[in-house]
């Protein structure tokens, strides 16, 4: 039995959650695949599948398998990329969580660039304003803005976006618009209230600092949230420029307060700790930062 092949039939089996599913991505019959799954248990002496009417899932050991097999594959699909050269394509799935707004904005509409140079990968992108567990959900590299807690995980900075505040026309036309930081505290404000979101933000002007705390009626869990209302002239916010940006250029948010400053939003690419950063991930972080570079 070819023990990588077994691996990567083991791998895809886990991932689609069935023989058959399996059999048809790898272009081989279903008797085919249980065969080889079969073998691959009775060589190792252990369980690696519960079977059942409703699928299949991985046993504790089958889970611990899978976690080493993806791995071994990747360092195997790593060490060809490298006998070939750098211009060679990528191949292999790539998996990526980031925040829903930001990746809607500045992702995914240039991820047929990104796939149109590399024909042998497939991508899933896992679009989650919660900061979820990397390796529980099979993450291979995350896009995470603000700052970071204190974690395992390895974490390089690739991007920073001024915060800003911003408004609705509407809006200014009903309320008028803010000429000192201290006069936000008058106006209704839509908070982030999660992710990189806070009530008190500190203005700064010429060595001179405003802490003004926002007050408002609206608080919006999610990215996408806080877009829609300002949009609708609900009220306005503190943002990160990426956030508005279409909106900033064709004229349908206003810009506030533009000769104070805020602290930046960075953003970073997150790694699951342990293990190495694969090429598939180095080219997309790259990318990204050409696209957010180029913006």
């Amino acid at each position: 039995m070819d023990r990588l092949a077994a691996m990567e039939t083991f791998v895809r089996v886990v991932e689609t959650g069935s023989f058959s599913e399996a059999a048809r991505q790898m272009h081989v019959g279903q008797p085919a695949v249980s065969k080889t799954i079969a073998q691959l248990e009775q060589r190792l002496g252990i369980q690696l599948l519960l079977r059942s009417t409703r699928g299949l899932t991985p046993t504790e050991a089958g889970e611990s398998y899978y976690e080493r097999a993806k791995r071994t594959i990747e360092e195997a699909d790593e060490a060809e990329h490298a006998a070939r050269g750098a211009g060679a394509s990528l191949s292999g799935r790539l998996r990526v969580s980031a925040a829903p707004a930001f990746a809607s904005l500045h992702i995914i509409p240039h991820l047929g660039e990104f796939l149109g140079r590399h024909p042998g990968l497939d991508m899933e992108v896992v679009l989650d304003d919660e900061r979820i567990d990397l390796i529980e959900e099979g993450i291979d590299i995350a896009l995470r803005m603000g700052d970071l807690p204190d974690s395992a995980l390895t974490v390089r900075k690739i991007g920073q976006s001024p915060r800003i505040v911003v408004a609705a026309p509407a809006y200014i036309a009903r309320h008028g618009e803010p000429t000192h930081p201290a006069e936000l505290g008058q106006h209704q404000s839509v908070v982030y209230a999660k992710g990189f979101g806070r009530d008190a933000w500190l203005f700064r002007q010429d060595g001179v600092e405003v802490s003004v705390t926002m007050r408002g009626r609206l608080r919006v869990s999610a990215a996408e949230g806080v877009r829609s209302a300002v949009l609708s002239g609900i009220g306005l916010a503190v943002a990160s420029e990426w956030m508005f940006a279409p909106e900033l250029a064709d004229g349908r948010v206003k810009l506030l307060l533009t000769d104070w400053s805020l602290a930046p939003l960075d953003l970073w690419a997150a790694f699951p700790a342990g293990r190495g950063v694969s090429a598939k991930a180095r080219a997309f972080v790259a990318f990204v930062e050409e696209k957010l570079s180029a913006a």
